[in-house]
């Protein structure tokens, strides 16, 4: 092989191990290239989802089995879809209340006391959960900010997490990261 193929193919490893930032980006590229719709109930949309994000993170450092990341996050998405679909109760009632039922068992079983990445995704959850009731609570238009920068800075939780290479998949934390920022942005620029 001469040392050009050798190169391409080096290139082509190099792209594929990015496959969760190009994912990230094809699912907000056509919404930027056809116009977001100027929907301000959208920051509430985005508002009601941010507590899933942080949840994740507290189900699998509770666990503590990285390689169910995916399979966590899909179920996650699926509970928010159907509660939304069928109008049962808001997405960020339900994952909340998730929340706290999985910080109430690490409590009982002693892991809050014992895990200190655990401590830190219960963390986590206060925070985020906080910018995202926030952002509900108050005037939508200051809504819209305090709820983008709940997803901006998780943004950042998930780039230090891949940076630690601890508690989610990798592919997750850097997806996710990219989202995060995108939809920040969005909820910022474009909405």
């Amino acid at each position: 092989m001469d040392a050009e193929t050798v190169g391409r193919g080096g290139r082509v490893r190099s792209v594929l191990r990015r496959w969760p930032t190009a994912v990230a980006l094809a699912l907000f590229v056509p919404d930027v290239v056809d116009g977001v719709p100027t929907d301000p109930g959208a920051a509430a949309t985005f508002g009601e989802a941010l507590p899933l994000l942080p949840l994740a993170y507290l189900v699998l450092a509770k666990w503590g089995r990285r390689w169910l990341t995916w399979p966590v996050v899909f179920a996650g998405v699926a509970c928010v879809a159907a509660l939304r679909a069928f109008d049962l109760m808001a997405p960020s009632t339900f994952l909340v209340g998730v929340a706290l039922a999985v910080l109430v068992w690490s409590v009982v079983d002693g892991d809050l006391k014992r895990s200190g990445e655990l401590r830190l995704q219960a963390v986590g959850v206060l925070v985020f959960g906080a910018f995202a009731l926030a952002g509900l609570a108050i005037d939508v238009d200051l809504g819209r900010y305090v709820v983008a920068a709940g997803w901006l800075f998780h943004g950042v939780w998930d780039f230090v997490h891949l940076w630690r290479d601890k508690v989610v998949a990798r592919s997750f934390a850097e997806w996710c990261g990219v989202v995060d920022v995108l939809v920040a942005v969005q909820l910022v620029f474009l909405i």
